[in-house]
């Protein structure tokens, strides 16, 4: 495997190993020499143009394609990993454990996610992107085996629980490398729904879990629930490093992090993340154990895990609608709706009907899912904007180097906005357990969510809609309604 920076070959294969393993040259024409090295070895692009329709047409399509595939594959078993505590907690709740220390098992993955994720957002460029979805594919091995080890033995005690939960953080991290690689290999014009499936495909992640988890566990015990992914782990991590591709013109930006930091954009645009990523995965790890809780008296919660896949499908048509209609449009009205929902969760838990709460959830469900796609859209397009302002459109040099220069700094941004949104994961399940813990329900911390729906939507309107303060007062965020 090839260090960043050593002289390798400088082609990449158009479409896979299938029709007898044809390849398509990206850079320049056959050359004499020693044959290239054997696909999967040292493999990076030294030329990505997809801005280039010519370009995009005949070579970079496939190989994007392909490396989505392979990323999407990846960034599901993060997911798995990363959420596998949502069931757990509900299995483990017979060894009496206080529901505020169950919530504290499904947390904790969150908080460790989020610190993660800004590191790994820089790892595809400084590593190269497929050396790095290999890695931390297989550092996924080291929750998946703790877990199992350690839930084979019913006396282990909660303190090593919460350090082997902490462990499934390493999933909630893949998120960030994945989106920040395949946001390089996708044209603006067609980022919303590349990175809409890239990201749905680890959400359903989720749902999976709670899916096939019960099911393993009644069938083979607790340590099945850790053991079970090996295999696959195993056999992504193979997959990648066969089929992915390095791009080299993606290098670490010096001072990518301080910039984004002192971005506005980044900060706002985080905060609106909370409110849906957070949201989404907060929930989706939340509401096993929520329902056990607040309706006790219900039948196995075998459904819960349909929650999880309405908002990872909604994903991509968040993106697609953003592509279309402008993302900060898409999120401002998402946003009502959110609140909307939350309040009438909070109206069928004072009414105590079971299916009314369900129904709720299943709109929040699906609007997370849509506000996802969309905030996520609007990043590359915020800096986009800003990047292109002031260059004269008829410069092609000076448009394509304003171009990279957009897609490098909305790469770290994206880094920092994913660190939040899992952020709002732990937030959520901690609002959640410490409302019942005070309460004795889950309406304060239900509540508080619709609140906090409420000034996302405000903030989405005044900073990205409203025409007057955007040109008057910050003329860099006029271009975030594209």
């Amino acid at each position: 495997m090839s260090a960043p920076g050593t002289p390798t070959r400088t082609t990449a294969r158009g479409g896979g190993h299938g029709a007898g393993g044809r390849r398509a040259r990206e850079d320049s024409p056959p050359r004499s020499g020693p044959p290239p090295e054997a696909p999967g070895r040292g493999r990076w692009i030294e030329h990505w143009d997809v801005e280039s329709p010519s370009f995009w047409n005949t070579t970079g399509r496939r190989t994007a394609r392909r490396n989505l595939i392979w990323s999407i594959a990846a960034e599901h078993l993060g997911f798995v990993i990363w959420t596998l505590w949502s069931v757990l907690a509900v299995e483990l709740s017979d060894r009496h454990l206080s529901a505020d220390r169950l919530f504290w098992l499904v947390a904790l993955p969150h908080l460790v996610g989020a610190v993660l994720r800004v590191p790994y957002t820089f790892a595809p460029a400084r590593f190269g992107g497929r050396d790095w979805t290999v890695t931390a594919t297989l550092l996924l091995l080291v929750p998946a085996v703790l877990l199992g080890i350690a839930l084979d033995d019913p006396a282990t005690p909660y303190g090593t629980l919460l350090l082997i939960a902490a462990t499934a953080g390493l999933g909630g991290g893949n998120f960030a490398s994945s989106m920040a690689n395949i946001t390089h290999f996708y044209p603006a014009s067609h980022q919303g729904l590349a990175l809409g499936l890239n990201a749905a495909g680890g959400n359903i992640g989720v749902s999976s879990v709670q899916l096939l988890v019960p099911l393993v566990v009644t069938a083979l015990g607790l340590a099945a629930a850790g053991f079970l992914w090996v295999p696959l782990i195993l056999l992504v991590a193979l997959g990648a490093h066969r089929y992915m591709d390095n791009l080299r013109p993606v290098s670490p930006t010096v001072g990518g992090l301080r910039g984004a930091a002192r971005n506005p954009h980044t900060w706002l645009v985080s905060l609106l993340y909370i409110g849906t990523f957070g949201s989404f995965v907060g929930f989706a790890t939340a509401l096993p154990l929520l329902v056990k809780v607040e309706f006790p008296q219900s039948a196995q919660a075998w459904y819960v895990h349909l929650g999880a896949l309405v908002g990872s499908c909604a994903r991509p048509l968040g993106g697609l609608l953003a592509d279309r209609l402008g993302g900060a449009r898409v999120t401002t009205w998402n946003f009502l709706a959110m609140a909307g929902a939350a309040l009438g969760a909070l109206a069928a838990l004072r009414a105590h009907h079971h299916l009314s709460f369900l129904l709720a959830f299943g709109l929040l469900f699906l609007t997370a899912g849509i506000g996802n796609g969309s905030t996520y859209r609007m990043i590359p397009a915020i800096l986009r904007a800003r990047a292109l302002r002031g260059v004269p459109t008829d410069d092609v040099a000076a448009r394509s180097a304003a171009l990279d220069t957009g897609r490098r700094e909305a790469a770290a941004v994206l880094g920092v906005t994913s660190a939040a949104g899992a952020l709002g994961g732990f937030l959520i399940n901690r609002a959640l357990g410490a409302s019942l813990a005070d309460t004795g329900d889950s309406g304060a911390a239900l509540l508080a969510f619709a609140a906090f729906y409420g000034l996302c939507l405000l903030l989405t309107w005044s900073c990205y809609l409203r025409r007057a303060f955007a040109t008057g007062r910050a003329p860099s965020l006029a271009g975030a309604g594209v």
